[in-house]
């Protein structure tokens, strides 16, 4: 028979009476009636065309064909079971997925989350990689980070991290020889994608000689790890240098410029409405 025509609901009645050789126990455990689980059972002998039950004075009796197939019957409802759980435990209470950028899963969001879960050991986060732009529906995702405006979607619910400034970070030991702007034309810059260091000389009134020059890296994370090597300067969202700021790896120099795009917390209506993620955008943006 095919897998499409299977007779799921009256296998699942006949399981339950062949336990029990009984109708009525049957019904008890389906909670059902037994005029229902009997009108199950003659429903499903005439589709099969078999005689499932001989029908004694006093109790039920399987056939031998019956009785054959029920090894394989309940090895089958045991597989099901099975792959109906693996479905539930990747999205259940305790498991929640997030996309971000690699740069923000190692400088922000893996300590938060390594907090997170220290208070409640039960639960359980799959971080996913998005820097090639992974959408919700091709990883499966209850909750996302994005860097930028607020996002426009219609399909897509977002809350802000925090407030965001772009700062420039170097070692100490060279934060140690700057005093003032200028002080950074004589050291190494490090760049990434998404930020200008001709904007900012300009915006000081210096002229760099070779300010494309330096080293070029692929995130914002990178950047901050050459910095903090005593690479050079680099100019980065203050969100994912705090961590670094704290623990003395990289120090701020001069205050921060304001910044119109920030990081968000984004998630479909559907996923946003869950008990899990609302948990989670709040201690995330606490």
């Amino acid at each position: 028979m095919k897998r499409s025509l299977l007779p799921l609901n009256g296998l699942r009645v006949f399981d339950a009476a062949a336990r029990h050789l009984s109708f009525t126990k049957a019904a008890d455990e389906l909670h059902v009636t037994p005029a229902a689980v009997g009108q199950q059972i003659r429903t499903l002998e005439e589709v099969l065309g078999v005689v499932l039950f001989r029908r004694l004075t006093r109790n039920l009796e399987l056939t031998p064909e019956a009785e054959a197939a029920l090894p394989a019957l309940r090895d089958g409802f045991a597989e099901i079971e099975t792959a109906v759980d693996r479905m539930q435990s990747g999205q259940g209470d305790k498991v929640m997925t997030i996309g971000a950028p690699r740069a923000v899963i190692g400088k922000w969001l893996s300590a938060r989350l390594a907090a997170l879960g220290a208070d409640a050991p039960e639960q359980r986060f799959i971080l996913v990689p998005t820097d090639d732009g992974t959408d919700f529906a091709t990883a499966n995702m209850d909750l996302a980070v994005r860097w930028g405006a607020l996002p426009a979607e219609e399909e897509l619910s977002g809350a802000r991290v925090a407030e965001e400034q772009v700062i420039v970070v170097a070692a100490p030991a060279a934060a140690a020889n700057v005093a003032a702007p200028a002080d950074l034309l004589t050291l190494s810059l490090i760049h990434h994608p998404g930020e200008s260091w001709q904007a900012w000389f300009d915006g000081h009134g210096l002229v760099h000689k070779d300010v494309d020059g330096g080293l070029s890296v692929v995130d914002e994370g990178l950047a901050l790890d050459a910095a903090a090597s005593g690479y050079g300067i680099a100019r980065v969202p203050l969100t994912l240098a705090r961590d670094d700021i704290n623990a003395r790896r990289v120090v701020q120099l001069f205050d921060g410029i304001p910044s119109d795009d920030h990081f968000w917390l984004v998630a479909p209506p559907e996923r946003w409405r869950q008990a899990k993620v609302k948990a989670v955008v709040t201690a995330l943006t606490a």
